[in-house]
């Protein structure tokens, strides 16, 4: 069973990730993180200040991405590069994903590339408020990936709103669940895994 999560930056996508992977743990459930498919930084698009936009969908090696999900969703293990996001930090981290009868895909384009979204058993998108995701993505990108206010802000402003917009944001509609990560979140969580649950007990995963 494949379990795709969605939503923008700072939308709690990694938060329910490993909710699930705990509620789950029976499973050794396979997470399939897009993050790591970035392309290196001399491939990416700049903007017309020359600024890295790391917020489209051309941003990911969407071959090696798709080629590799389609291996894991087969059964087979693959090897990935774990994506560093700390400009401080230069190091390649190798990890192995195993098959596992759940595999839960998360990123902010598992909608929009339709070789992934069409492997999905369930889909999942996160709907939370801008400025909340904003703030998130302030606190996380100062405190863990090195960037300045200054910078958050004018990739918020100028690539992550924008994207958000025209290649996230739309495919809300298409999801099989909006999780709403505000108030509602606990009640969204109990009832999101009661239906994965008894999805599961149809297919034989779970008893």
């Amino acid at each position: 069973m494949v379990i795709g999560i969605c939503g923008g930056s700072g939308s709690g996508k990694t938060t329910i990730l490993k909710r699930l992977a705990v509620d789950f743990q029976e499973l050794r459930p396979s997470v399939f993180s897009m993050d790591n498919y970035y392309k290196p930084i001399q491939l990416q698009q700049q903007d017309e200040k020359g600024i890295v936009n790391f917020d489209l969908p051309t941003a990911l090696d969407r071959e090696k991405l798709v080629k590799d999900f389609r291996q894991l969703v087969s059964g087979e293990a693959i090897d990935v590069v774990e994506y560093q996001f700390n400009v401080s930090k230069n190091r390649h981290v190798l990890i192995t994903i195993e098959p596992s009868e759940l595999i839960i895909v998360e990123g902010i384009f598992v909608f929009e590339y339709e070789e992934v979204f069409k492997e999905l058993d369930y889909s999942i998108f996160i709907d939370v408020d801008l400025q909340v995701q904003l703030d998130r993505r302030l606190y996380r990108d100062q405190e863990n990936r090195g960037y300045s206010r200054e910078d958050v802000l004018y990739q918020w402003n100028h690539h992550v709103k924008p994207c958000y917009a025209k290649y996230i944001a739309p495919h809300q509609q298409r999801a099989d669940f909006i999780f709403h990560n505000d108030s509602r979140a606990d009640h969204d969580y109990e009832l999101l895994l009661e239906n994965l649950k008894e999805l599961m007990r149809e297919r034989a995963i779970i008893s």
